[in-house]
C-alpha cells in the first residue's frame, strides 16, 4: 500500500467534524435556552422561580465551553513542527495531561488523565500542542475509546512518527452518580501505533515512563 493511501485511511479514522457555525440548522442560543427550560420542567421544577431564572443562559454559556473542541482542527494545531532535532530519535512522553470530557450517552462528565508518547522520524512538535490536541478532542461529546483513538490517529497522521502510544485513565460520572453507582471505578484505554504496537520493548519503555509497569507486591 502506498503512503498516500495509508494517509487517506488514517484521515478517515480521525472523524473530522466541521465547524458547527457553518451548519444551517444549528439552533440559536435562544432555542437552546428554551430547551433547558423544558428539561427543568421535565425534572419537576419551575424554570420561572428566582433560583432558576438565569439557569438556561448559564447552561447555554457553559455548553459553549464544554464543547468548544468542535470549532478547532487538531491537525492545524500539530502542523507547527520542528525538524532541527540533531538526530533525536528516542521516545518523547508527555504524561498526566488532565482531561475533562462529556459522555455522549448521558451528557455527564468523565474526568481523568492522558499519557502520550511518540518516537519521531524527522520532526517533533511542541509539548503544549500535544496537550491542546487532548483538549480539542475532549471538548466534544465522546466515549473514551474513541477519544483515545482520535488523539493517537491525529498525531500519527500529521507527525508521521515511527510510532505513537496513548493511554487514558478516567472516572465516569455516568456510572458513579447513576445506575450501578460504582464510585471508585476507573476506565483505562490505550491506542498503540507503529513501533509501539509492533515492538514490545518500546511499549514496555512507554509504560515504565508513565508508571504503568509497577512491580507486584
Amino acid at each position: 500500500m502506498k503512503r498516500g493511501q495509508q494517509i487517506k485511511i488514517k484521515m478517515s479514522k480521525i472523524e473530522k467534524i466541521k465547524n458547527l457555525e457553518k451548519i444551517k440548522n444549528k439552533p440559536t442560543k435562544e432555542e437552546a435556552k428554551e430547551a433547558v427550560k423544558t428539561l427543568i420542567k421535565w425534572a419537576g421544577d419551575d424554570p420561572t422561580r428566582e433560583g432558576l431564572l438565569e439557569t438556561p443562559n448559564r447552561v447555554a454559556k457553559s455548553y459553549q465551553d464544554f464543547f468548544s473542541g468542535y470549532d478547532e482542527d487538531p491537525r492545524e494545531i500539530l502542523s507547527k513542527e520542528f525538524q532541527e532535532v540533531d538526530g533525536y530519535d528516542e521516545i518523547i512522553v508527555l504524561k498526566d495531561i488532565r482531561l475533562e470530557s462529556h459522555c455522549e450517552h448521558h451528557l455527564v462528565p468523565f474526568i481523568g488523565t492522558a499519557h502520550i508518547g511518540y518516537i519521531p522520524k524527522n520532526k517533533v512538535v511542541g509539548l503544549s500542542k500535544l496537550a491542546r490536541v487532548v483538549e480539542v478532542f475532549s471538548k466534544r461529546l465522546q466515549i473514551q475509546e474513541k477519544l483515545t483513538a482520535q488523539i493517537a490517529n491525529s498525531i500519527d497522521e500529521v507527525l508521521q512518527p515511527k510510532g505513537v502510544g496513548v493511554i487514558i485513565e478516567a472516572s465516569h460520572l455516568c456510572i458513579s452518580t447513576r445506575g450501578i453507582h460504582k464510585t471508585d471505578s476507573r476506565m483505562v484505554t490505550s491506542r498503540m501505533l507503529g513501533i509501539f504496537r509492533n515492538n514490545s520493548d518500546t511499549r514496555r519503555e512507554f509504560l515504565n515512563i508513565i508508571g504503568y509497569n509497577k512491580p507486584s507486591v
